[in-house]
């Protein structure tokens, strides 16, 4: 497995945990910290390849489960694979469908074998087993695969994160033992809930598996920040420091800060595409919401000093505002490209600040600033349940980028 990937951490934060490192993949390197673009359905919504490629994007997340309804895994296979399909040269990380637990919550109910999925399609039923989810992502032919894994929302007992912490390790181990291709490399996941304790025994089991990775999942869904940092540290305390680290599901800027300072190299989140299409706009001065009417004759564009395809072109906050008021579709793809390229260009400077040995100094005035402050707009979940018969009973579909 670990043969289909090679990390090498370059620099170190003097006294912290921040690093900077590359990240080599059959089919391409991603230079780390590094933010993913989230492209579930095999595209990330309103952008092209070269979309992706002009905002300086390095590697794109897809869903498996998802893939795996429409059009199929094995279509796909028969079409050249995920990479040819939908047209991007570079890395691919497929999610294995664990998130869908928590965001497809009505139609899963979890059982020792796996996951009983009702297609929320056409109401079909599926069994994702752990060794069925590397199949998938063997027949999408991602880079990085990640096994399957049990999120838990907040809040919960004890008992059920220890319940998910054991799933999610024999699911772990069922998962490697499937896995075959030798040009994919295959992510473990730590869970372990609201508890730091079960965080580190979660890390601790995973480590005996040999992954080449390691995700920390089960993050970033109803807790508060200092309980993330928490749970987050205790888990990168544990794994190992010359493996990447990946934090799904973590995306304001805020939170891209502190995950890595706490030594976390991968990151993933719908936030800059699902707000660029609700006409919010991140920029270094704070969210821009283009629904507001002061920019109805604003000549300006977003950001004056941002480099990104729709501000180095001009477009106006006047005329941005008026795409998004008449509902035009120029609109979601525009500002879709100036939000990824503000991420892809807020986790390139944050590189530059670790290798240029500030990037303490750097943290706390970003964290201090507009930027510091989380963007308004629904959390990534809300509590998840369950009942006496196992089902899972809060949740929401919009797990779509």
């Amino acid at each position: 497995m670990s043969g289909a990937l090679r990390f090498q951490v370059l620099a170190v934060e003097a006294g912290g945990k921040a690093r900077v490192g590359r990240l080599e993949m059959p089919h391409g390197a991603v230079d780390t910290p590094a933010f993913l673009a989230v492209g579930t359905q095999a595209t990330v919504k309103t952008l092209d390849a070269d979309d992706l490629a002009a905002v300086g994007c390095q590697i794109v997340l897809a869903n498996a489960y998802h893939l795996s309804l429409r059009p199929g895994a094995e279509r796909i296979a028969r079409l050249g694979g995920l990479h040819r399909f939908m047209g991007w040269e570079g890395p691919i990380l497929t999610d294995s469908g664990g998130y869908q637990l928590f965001s497809l919550a009505p139609l899963a109910r979890v059982t020792e074998e796996g996951v009983d999925f009702q297609s929320h399609l056409d109401g079909a039923r599926m069994l994702l087993t752990p060794e069925r989810a590397v199949e998938i992502q063997e027949a999408l032919g991602a880079d990085i695969a990640m096994v399957l894994d049990e999120p838990l929302g907040f809040p919960h007992t004890r008992e059920e994160a220890e319940g998910s912490l054991r799933r999610t390790a024999a699911w772990a181990r069922r998962g490697r033992d499937a896995h075959r291709r030798q040009d994919q490399a295959l992510f473990g996941i730590v869970q372990g809930g609201a508890f730091e304790d079960l965080r580190r025994r979660s890390a601790e089991e995973l480590l005996s598996l040999e992954f080449p990775g390691y995700a920390v999942g089960g993050l970033c869904l109803g807790e508060g920040k200092r309980e993330t940092d928490f749970l987050l540290d205790a888990a990168t305390d544990v794994l190992p420091p010359d493996k990447p680290r990946y934090v799904m599901g973590m995306g304001t800027p805020a939170d891209l800060v502190r995950g890595v300072a706490r030594g976390a190299d991968l990151f993933d989140c719908v936030m800059p595409t699902r707000h660029a299409r609700r006409g919010n706009l991140f920029t270094w001065q704070g969210r821009v919401s283009i629904k507001n009417t002061s920019f109805a004759e604003d000549s300006a564009p977003i950001d004056p000093v941002c480099g990104c395809p729709t501000c180095r072109r001009g477009y106006s906050r006047a005329y941005l505002r008026h795409l998004f008021q008449a509902e035009e579709s120029l609109a979601q793809r525009l500002m879709t490209l100036h939000n990824l390229f503000f991420y892809q260009d807020f986790l390139r400077r944050m590189r530059e600040a670790i290798r240029g040995g500030v990037f303490a100094a750097w943290a706390q005035e970003v964290l201090a600033g507009p930027l510091g402050h989380d963007p308004e707009g629904p959390p990534r979940g809300g509590g998840l349940r369950r009942s006496a018969s196992g089902r899972l009973l809060v949740g929401s579909a919009g797990d779509e980028g």
